[in-house]
């Protein structure tokens, strides 16, 4: 595995351009600088106006923002695409079935494979889970695989995100941008399409429809609201859908199932894609404070009559701890050696684990294990003395919170600035669509890249940005 000493550049290597950015690097080097700095900022433009905008928690000053955009697309082959893709299926279809097994047999706990106790004493672990399977057997309807890459043929998954992932939103306009601006070069660089992924999420969705469902199924994408983060992805997608954006308030229970109403009352919903937290879903079942979900929603879902899409309880699946294990999920049940690689991780649950974490933070980068979007970590060797000490504490208190793995080398992708291209690491977030007519992988998906040099966090809400990705025909 690489180290922080060497990256790999996946745009320029030391004979030139690399063969997928071949025909891009071409075309840029007869570019006029200035005509792209404006186009830089036509982009910009497009995005604010289209309201492409995310809030940050937990700041004083958490208006909307932008989620700034280079114009330097990420490249990969064809080839590297059908390593990856086939790594994400089987990936996929292996954490389907492992939240399967822990809701029902337990075949793998009594295995032996997984401990029980990283199960029994997890928060995302749903007891009102137990004993029912959903329609088509599908937990992860939606799937983000978090992918990094440390060299040309070495890809690692980072994280995997089953509960409610994000981010496909900025997949689609980064492209529609880029098609706007720079047409000629869709003449010239056959890149894979993206633009039917909402058609695609519309039919994956209504194939899981419950058997109670007569006709075309109803396809609902239930939000928070307009204060939540993501809300512009939650409206974007009910949109591109063709399907209603909902609110709690917008439901209840009718004659057993859920309705939403409606300028002709009350219209009843067979699928509803929800981007509110398990905690907040039911507040007969969970939070009874909640003003977010719909009360006697998870009555009807157990009743078999409607889809939640993720089911409750995928977000055990996320946990950085369980992550450890999904290599071994994988061969549990495909009977296959995983494609993609874990990247190693300390378990600080573990006293030996614990102490090695310790001896060694200023070189590791360490997570919460429920934790998302780059809050609640530590990136040692960016950290000072002072917050070493104080995530030791942390480590120290409360163990079981936190992994750890080692820093890796990210692969970088250039960035347009005032003073030409300079190396960004990235990361990769595919998106996988999954229903019991199989697993639908859009060709590319959101690169995050770390806007300032040097720096390994790509996450937005940290200052990050986003790249669009293409994935070249042959």
């Amino acid at each position: 595995m690489n180290t922080l000493t060497s990256f790999f550049d996946e745009m320029v290597s030391g004979a030139g351009a690399r063969s997928p950015y071949a025909t891009y690097e071409a075309w840029f080097s007869g570019q006029d600088t200035d005509r792209l700095a404006n186009k830089a900022k036509e982009a910009e433009a497009f995005f604010r106006k289209t309201g492409i905008t995310f809030n940050v928690y937990g700041q004083d000053d958490a208006e909307e923002r932008l989620i700034p955009f280079d114009l330097v697309p990420r490249i990969l082959s064809n080839g590297e695409w059908s390593k990856l893709s086939k790594g994400i299926d089987q990936r996929v279809r292996a954490i389907n079935a492992f939240l399967h097994d822990i809701y029902n047999r337990q075949e793998i706990l009594r295995a032996g494979i997984v401990p029980i106790e990283l199960i029994a004493n997890n928060d995302a672990f749903l007891p009102q889970m137990i004993g029912f399977s959903p329609p088509g057997d599908v937990y992860t309807h939606i799937v983000g695989t978090d992918i990094v890459r440390t060299g040309e043929d070495d890809f690692y998954v980072l994280e995997d995100n089953a509960r409610t992932p994000s981010g496909v939103s900025y997949m689609l306009e980064n492209r529609e941008t880029m098609l706007q601006m720079f047409p000629e070069l869709f003449s010239q660089i056959k890149v894979q399409p993206v633009s039917d992924y909402p058609k695609t999420l519309r039919r994956s969705l209504e194939a899981c429809a419950p058997q109670s469902c007569s006709g075309r199924p109803c396809v609902a994408v239930l939000t928070p609201g307009i204060h939540n983060s993501a809300y512009y992805e939650h409206s974007f997608l009910a949109d591109q859908m063709g399907v209603e954006l909902v609110e709690g308030h917008d439901l209840r229970v009718v004659d057993g199932h859920i309705a939403m109403r409606t300028t002709r009352g009350y219209r009843r919903i067979d699928v509803l894609y929800r981007r509110v937290d398990d905690e907040y879903l039911d507040p007969l079942t969970f939070n009874p404070q909640s003003m977010l979900g719909v009360p006697g929603i998870m009555d009807v879902y157990r009743a078999g009559n409607i889809t939640i899409a993720n089911a409750p309880g995928t977000g055990i699946a996320d946990d950085k701890a369980i992550y450890s294990y999904i290599p071994d999920i994988v061969q549990f049940y495909t009977g296959e050696r995983a494609i993609l690689k874990n990247v190693e991780t300390f378990r600080c649950s573990e006293p030996d684990m614990l102490r090695y974490v310790l001896d060694n933070l200023s070189e590791l980068v360490v997570k919460e294990v429920h934790g998302s979007g780059g809050y609640g970590m530590l990136v040692g060797p960016a950290a000072s003395k002072k917050e070493l000490e104080t995530f030791a504490a942390k480590l120290r208190a409360k163990p079981a919170n936190y992994i750890a793995q080692p820093t890796l080398s990210l692969s970088t992708v250039p960035i347009f600035t005032e003073k030409g291209l300079a190396p960004r690491h990235v990361d990769l977030r595919p998106f996988a669509l999954v229903s019991p007519n199989g697993v639908n992988i859009t060709p590319g998906g959101l690169t995050r890249v770390a806007l300032t040099a040097g720096s390994l966090v790509v996450n937005s809400s940290q200052g990050g940005g986003t790249k669009d990705t293409w994935i070249l025909e042959d």
